[in-house]
């Protein structure tokens, strides 16, 4: 991979990650405090995101594999998602905002999928080079999250704005992309159509144990992406700085992602998914614990777990999945992660939390003490199967 290609990747990941930034952090302050959601409702809207993983990455993917070039379905996805993200925005009750988030996301989360596998397509060695181009998403992230809090607009629509105009530029970038031609194939099957043949991967016990602990670990996951800006905001802190404050973890997880082959190579993804499992359980026993007070630390060194978090468990799971998808899969399969993660675990997470949050919370005050145990402790049980399950893969080798 060159250093021409590897700039126009790097960039491409910038602005993939910089527009998701812009509103996914903060949407739950504007929804709750400038439109007055309930955290049900808000727990809902984020839903959509994760519907929208189910979904659409699975046909984008089989189009960008089979029918048409990976950075023309890219480029236009992100032209039609600008169009749909201001569209949301002119939305005001949840009524017409939560089927105008939902068309969005439908235009969004498949590129999650189309960056890694056009990423992919340009690399010797996956394994090495991707964590150097998925940084620059990151960046993005950070980028994104300063700009919003710079400009004051943590509680307005105007975040929602701000990501459309990325969204339009990363959709006009996209056609100057490396090409990555669809596979051109005599005929396809029913089976291959519908997206099924990427299926046959689970057929790799690791594969499919990784795919499973995805989808648990990403039901507490919701709680973090949904409500931690929320939760700042409620015990004290200034809500112009939390945006900021909470890409105190992408700085972190730049660290970790450089060193990601590092860790891959010298202990395997098993080892290292199982101490991304453990950072999210800590995590969330920092937040049951933290407060704007003497305890604020606990708060801040949470959010900076973000890094291995995010990176040991995420960024692994992805360049797992390239290695063993073949060809010809390769799109499909990266839809099938974000299926797992982002689409059914998110699915199951952000409904649970928003109910969770409601039930926890008395005269419109969250007890996020308890909240914040829920997560800790499912993360703790799945850290304890995925062991089990190592375990016994162990035995049986022997």
């Amino acid at each position: 991979m060159g250093l021409k290609t590897r700039l126009q990747l790097s960039t491409m990941m910038f602005l993939q990650y910089f527009i998701w930034g812009t509103w996914y952090v903060t949407l739950n302050t504007y929804l709750g405090e400038g439109l007055g959601f309930t955290a049900t409702q808000i727990g809902l809207c984020y839903g959509t995101f994760a519907i929208a993983c189910m979904i659409s990455p699975f046909f984008v993917g089989l189009i960008a594999d089979k029918f048409f070039a990976t950075e023309k379905v890219l480029g236009f996805m992100h032209i039609l998602g600008a169009v749909l993200l201001v569209l949301a925005s002119r939305a005001t009750t949840f009524q017409t905002f939560y089927p105008a988030l939902l068309l969005y996301t439908l235009t969004y989360a498949p590129t999650m999928a189309l960056t890694n596998s056009l990423s992919f397509h340009q690399m010797d060695n996956p394994g090495k080079q991707f964590p150097g181009v998925r940084v620059l998403g990151t960046i993005g992230w950070i980028a994104a999250n300063n700009v919003i809090g710079w400009l004051g607009f943590t509680l307005t629509v105007e975040q929602l704005y701000v990501g459309a105009a990325a969204s339009l530029l990363l959709g006009i970038y996209s056609f100057t992309l490396p090409h990555v031609a669809p596979k051109k194939e005599k005929k396809a099957s029913f089976r291959e159509l519908i997206g099924l043949d990427a299926l046959s991967l689970f057929k790799s016990r690791a594969f499919a144990t990784i795919m499973i602990a995805s989808v648990l670990i990403f039901i507490t996951v919701s709680f973090y992406f949904g409500f931690t800006a929320s939760f700042m905001s409620d015990i004290g802190i200034d809500s112009d700085i939390i945006p900021n404050r909470i890409s105190m973890g992408q700085m972190a997880e730049i660290l970790f992602i450089l060193i990601l082959p590092f860790f891959i190579t010298r202990f395997g993804v098993k080892r290292v998914l199982f101490i991304g499992i453990a950072a999210w359980m800590i995590r969330f026993l920092l937040f049951a614990n933290g407060n704007a007070e003497g305890g604020v630390w606990m708060i801040y060194t949470a959010i900076i777990l973000h890094g291995i978090c995010y990176d040991f468990f995420v960024v692994t799971g992805q360049i797992f999945v390239d290695e063993k998808a073949p060809d010809h899969l390769k799109s499909s399969a990266q839809g099938l992660i974000t299926f797992a993660t982002y689409g059914l675990g998110m699915l199951i997470g952000t409904w649970f939390a928003g109910t969770t949050i409601d039930r926890l919370t008395t005269g419109g005050v969250a007890d996020w003490d308890k909240i914040w145990y829920v997560p800790t402790v499912i993360a703790a049980v799945i850290l304890v199967i995925f062991i089990l399950l190592f375990r016994e893969r162990k035995k049986a080798a022997a």
